[in-house]
């Protein structure tokens, strides 16, 4: 299997686990305060990241060279957590999931003016298709909301992670230096570790961790070892061997698997307007993986 293929598998894998974050995000976030779940967040993941690397690619000591990179990374996916939780507090998870979707298209402009890459027309096209699904999705097929440009708060607060989110995939081919994706990672989540806990200290200091009901211990166990351990990997992989663009091009997959999921857990089903806006989602993807003409460069190794 090629560099490229093994990158779409990753992101698929990536699109799945992601949607379980906003359907049990929902039911956590109203319990802790954000910050301070994304800090504990962020050092249980680095536990996981950093064993794995310690027992596979070792952590060499170069790797941890121009160690403002990692608190730079990891402060720009802290800013997505953050505001992700503050937004799910009053959005709802597939609206939450549509506007997450417009990451590509932000994506695509960042990795422009960071990488000089090019959207071709068809990705282009395919982007405009995805943003009008996703905005479709966001004002619930109401045009009227549309026409008054009414967003929700939640919404709106997700949004501007999601800009932090859609940099930062960019920002990666931009700073690896060679780096091992795991290794890379771990060094990631300990920059975000640390600006993410001296920003939410207080808050931190201030929840009384041993009353917060299971969902929030439920939702904590999920985030870290699959919604960031594992899906900062395969990200950190596939943005090695795809265009950032098209990398950013999974989460349109993202409202469907929550749609799914919502299903599982007994809310129903969007109605037949709002699934027309996921349907162009998932036209959006599949124009952006059929478009391979936009090749990722190969990051060098280090000697």
């Amino acid at each position: 299997m090629s560099g490229q293929a093994r990158g779409h598998l990753a992101m698929l894998l990536f699109s799945a686990l992601v949607a379980g974050s906003f359907s049990l995000g929902v039911l956590a976030a109203p319990h802790v305060d954000p910050a301070a779940l994304t800090a504990l967040r962020f050092w249980l993941a680095a536990a996981i990241v950093g064993s794995v690397a310690a027992m596979t690619t070792g952590l060499p000591r170069h790797a941890f060279r121009a160690p403002w990179r990692y608190l730079l990374l990891g402060g720009t996916f802290g800013i997505y957590f953050v505001l992700m939780f503050e937004g799910l507090k009053t959005a709802q998870a597939v609206s939450a999931s549509a506007v997450f979707t417009l990451t590509p298209v932000i994506s695509g402009i960042a990795g422009w003016f960071l990488l000089r890459q090019i959207t071709t027309p068809r990705m282009a096209l395919a982007l405009a298709i995805g943003a009008a699904g996703a905005v479709w999705v966001i004002f619930r097929a109401d045009l009227g909301a549309l026409a008054r440009f009414e967003v929700g708060r939640g919404e709106a607060i997700f949004f501007i992670g999601c800009i932090a989110h859609a940099i930062y995939t960019p920002m990666v081919r931009k700073l690896n230096r060679g780096e091992p994706a795991v290794v890379f990672t771990f060094g990631m989540l300990l920059g975000g570790g640390v600006l993410v806990t001296l920003w939410a200290w207080p808050a931190i200091l201030a929840t009384d961790w041993l009353a917060l009901p299971g969902i929030v211990w439920i939702t904590l166990a999920y985030i870290s070892v699959f919604a960031s351990a594992t899906t900062f990997v395969l990200l950190q992989y596939a943005t090695m061997h795809l265009p950032s663009a098209k990398v950013m091009a999974y989460t349109y997959l993202t409202p469907s698997w929550v749609i799914v999921l919502e299903f599982a857990l007994g809310n129903g089903l969007p109605t037949p307007w709002v699934l027309g806006g996921i349907a162009l989602t998932i036209v959006a993807l599949l124009l952006l993986l059929r478009d391979d003409s936009v090749a990722a460069t190969p990051v060098p190794q280090a000697p």
